[in-house]
């Protein structure tokens, strides 16, 4: 074998001409010359109708029996055959995918590309339309030390080059006669010969291993089924499908909607990850390959084969990750010194046959159309397809996988390599909802299958409490290594919404903590790296942002642990951390086809939005009369943050932003803004009349995109029980606290007075009277200064605009003695006229 010859010798060369004694240029295949590598098959599971209801309770049922083989086939009841768009003539005819150029025999017998630094450009000769191939003789180790005529040029890694684009239709032609030609068999007849699996299977190995025939194939892998479009039907708006594809398209199984599935962890992330959330598609022709490689993250991962010729797989189990790793070093050491990150690249295959030999398990798997196969996590899996086919895979991650993960991101850490996604959200996440599950559970008493799910990853031995209680002591751990050197402060809610964080030198995720320092604010550091942050600040000015401090995850664990206390505890904190849920629950609220008929959708998805209101900024104390009502009290620079649906596009939920800003001589003006677009604004002297305008916008959208009048749109009036004091969060214990620690003195007597009503039992509210009364502070209040008094009553009727307008000139840099004349003498005009 070429890989266990000595370093020294001259690397397998490809010559620009045939060699005197080489075969044609069109080769005859062997069969007698196969490499088919003797191995147990993978397990193959039969789901019935009932089992394949639930693909995650189905992975779960299964993950006992088929775990040790590192993947397993799962072939579906016969009556489920989904059809796929790919096969419609727009697609199939004329949607083009770029192809990647594979050279098959170098995938396992090649030299480091740095050893042929002074070589010249390797050609390849094309002998037909159908392909790049041409045996020769076998050299031997007195050949490697003869001078080769046709020497390659360095480059900097062994890759797959860009190919032509190609249609489905013309990459099944350029298969075919790819294969004919290939796989000639001279019987005396006409007659077309179609190799079996196990012929294609031979033949391939005996490329690799032995890496004397130039074969070369193109592969359309990682196609983005977002650009391309996915193998299965897809919701879209109006297109009118049959109740059977309809079926399809809402099926778990679809691998559109298989990854944030309620029990998948990934629900939890709120981007759609291609390759990972959204399904990647493969489109393949004979030999074409994918090598050795581990998911990222260690996810599982399912593959569908939509249609076409099979797909050969091989996969080691998940424990015996670590001994395939070091059979490869072994193997192939020059590649390896020269690119050390070499199974993260998919470039090189290994024989299963060698794998055996250094005492890894391997095992074989052959997917047919309409099969999955499944691969389990930390399972490294490589295969080849025996012809043209299409196929479509993404990842899934149920609560069992969280070990898994952890494992993954500590191990990238100290490889410096990035991460596709926030394990910490994930964890926390998933810890969250099961939380609201166990509490939903002890209140209603109702074990809906939802409930179950979590309910069985919880208490002190559940998978779940396992994994988030494992986190906590690392973070414990880590922050006892830090000492006094750092301060604790608290992380913002949005640290890490808007862009990703991570450290600086090994690139772990910051989510639930992250260092830094006064002189590099906008550089973080995770607790690992902390101390590798910065050397000149002082401990004063170094500090540690932590999104829940060690008392609090503690209460975390307790409440997992089933402690009655703690899940109380967590359940008001009033964060809901699930974007999916929130997204899903926009939708029901507003219905995304028949506005109509999905009323009752509409009515129930409203009621149940999550209005838990985040506090951003506690602001100031103002001691004068409109800075407080009844019901509140009103902080100067008082921010927070509520998720509700978008006015811009009432299918999703969105960040909504709340603040209360000085108006001068107005008083307390408050404002409501899209987070992501702040231009989208909301400005009213009244914190309820602000939201009311949030809430007429709304309709006027949703009115909009439904076609239909008002007045058959009766899930509109339930958006009027939106109350503008609880979207602002003054209504919500925790911000209660934290206004009312900010008058100790009890200054302002008129909240204060109705507070020590409420508590004494008597009702100081006249019966009708408007909850939010900041629009009555100083109606008829003779405290209040006459021009304040008027222009308040004026400026509720002013537009968003005319009272940012007005605000900017009040309280800006343009605020003067003579703007505040010209306002009193407009107001004396005001009040003269009839």
């Amino acid at each position: 074998m070429a890989m266990e010859v000595d370093s020294e010798k001259q690397p397998i060369k490809r010559d620009s001409s045939p060699e005197p004694d080489s075969s044609p240029p069109s080769p005859k295949w062997n069969p007698s010359e196969a490499c088919r590598p003797s191995l147990d098959d993978a397990p193959i599971f039969y789901p019935t109708n009932e089992d394949f209801e639930d693909p995650l309770a189905y992975i779960e049922k299964l993950r006992s029996r088929a775990e040790s083989f590192g993947i397993c086939r799962i072939v579906p009841p016969v009556a489920w055959t989904p059809p796929s768009p790919l096969k419609e003539k727009q697609i199939w005819e004329k949607s083009k995918f770029p192809t990647r150029v594979q050279l098959i025999d170098l995938l396992q017998n090649r030299e480091p590309t740095k050893k042929s630094t002074n070589s010249k450009k390797r050609k390849r000769r094309l002998i037909s339309k159908t392909g790049y191939l041409r045996r020769r003789r076998r050299r031997t180790d007195s050949d490697c030390d003869a001078p080769d005529d046709s020497p390659q040029d360095a480059e900097e890694k062994f890759g797959f080059e860009t190919g032509p684009d190609f249609t489905l239709e013309d990459f099944q032609k350029y298969d075919e006669d790819f294969k004919e030609s290939y796989f000639q068999v001279e019987d005396g007849t006409n007659k077309k010969f179609k190799p079996k699996v196990k012929d294609i299977e031979g033949e391939y190995w005996r490329i690799v291993e032995q890496g004397t025939d130039e074969v070369e194939v193109y592969y359309g892998a990682d196609l983005e089924t977002k650009k391309f479009g996915s193998g299965f039907p897809k919701q879209s708006p109006g297109s009118g499908k049959s109740l059977e594809v309809e079926q399809y398209t809402k099926s778990r199984w679809n691998l559109n909607n298989l990854s944030r599935l309620p029990g998948s962890v990934l629900a939890f992330e709120s981007c759609d990850i291609s390759g990972v959330i959204v399904p990647w598609l493969y489109v393949g022709m004979c030999f074409s390959t994918f090598c050795w490689h581990v998911e990222d993250h260690h996810l599982y991962s399912l593959n569908y084969l939509h249609t076409g010729d099979p797909k050969v797989w091989y996969g080691i189990p998940g424990e015996h990750a670590a001994s395939f790793e070091n059979a490869l070093k072994k193997r192939l050491p020059d590649l390896f010194d020269e690119q050390p990150d070499l199974l993260h690249q998919l470039v090189t295959q290994l024989s299963p046959s060698i794998l055996k030999e250094e005492g890894v398990p391997v095992y074989r798997a052959v997917q047919r159309s309409g099969e999955f196969i499944l691969t389990f996590p930390k399972a490294y899996h490589s295969g080849f397809n025996c012809g043209f086919n299409c196929a479509e895979a993404v990842n899934v991650a149920p609560v069992d996988w969280l070990v898994h993960g952890q494992d993954a991101v500590e191990g990238y850490s100290k490889q410096r390599r990035k991460t596709s996604l926030s394990h910490d959200k994930l964890l926390l996440g998933a810890a969250l909802e099961a939380i609201r599950s166990l509490r939903e559970l002890a209140v209603s008493r109702k074990k809906t299958p939802v409930v179950a799910r979590w309910k069985r990853v919880c208490s002190e031995d559940g998978l779940l409490t396992k994994a988030v209680k494992r986190r906590v002591e690392m973070e414990a751990e880590r922050l006892n290594e830090l000492g006094d050197g750092f301060r604790l402060l608290k992380m913002e809610g949005d640290f890490d919404i808007k862009r990703e964080r991570e450290c600086f030198l090994c690139f772990y995720d910051l989510h639930m903590s992250a260092a830094s320092c006064k002189c590099s604010p906008n550089r973080f550091a995770c607790l690992t790296h902390a101390k590798n942050l910065c050397s000149s600040c002082e401990s004063k000015e170094r500090f540690v942002l932590l999104r829940y401090t060690l008392v609090e995850l503690r209460s975390l664990v307790r409440a997992l642990e089933g402690d009655p206390d703690a899940i109380e505890a967590w359940a008001q904190n009033g964060r809901d951390k699930n974007p999916l849920q929130q997204h899903q629950r926009a939708k029901e609220a507003l219905g995304t086809s028949s506005c109509s008929s999905k009323a009752h959708q509409q009515d129930a998805g409203t009621n149940r939005l999550s209005q838990s209101v985040e506090l951003l900024k506690s602001g100031s104390l103002v001691v004068k009369k409109p800075w407080c009502s009844k019901q509140a009290i009103y902080s100067k620079g008082f921010k927070s943050r509520v998720k509700f649906i978008s006015v811009l596009d009432p299918t999703k939920l969105t960040n909504y932003i709340s603040e209360v800003l000085d108006a001068g001589l107005l008083g307390p003006l408050f404002r409501v803004s899209l987070e992501e677009y702040p231009s989208e604004n909301f400005s009213n002297v009244s914190a309820e009349k602000c939201w009311q305008m949030v809430i007429q916008r709304l309709k006027l959208e949703i009115i909009k995109r439904c076609d239909q009048p008002a007045s058959s749109l009766t899930s509109l009036h339930h958006l009027d029980s939106i109350n503008g004091l609880d979207m602002f969060g003054f209504r919500s214990p925790h911000v209660i606290q934290a206004l009312e620690a900010l008058d100790p003195k009890h200054q302002l007597e008129e909240y204060w007075n109705q507070r020590r009503a409420e508590v004494f039992g008597v009702e100081q509210t006249k019966e009708g009277e408007k909850e939010d009364d900041t629009e009555k502070v100083g109606a008829s209040d003779p405290s209040m200064d006459r021009d304040t008094r008027l222009l308040r009553g004026l400026l509720k009727k002013a537009t968003p605009e005319e009272l940012a307008m007005m605000h900017g000139l009040l309280c800006g840099e343009t605020r003067n003695t003579e703007l505040q004349e010209e306002l009193s003498s407009l107001v004396d005009k005001m009040e003269k006229s009839p």
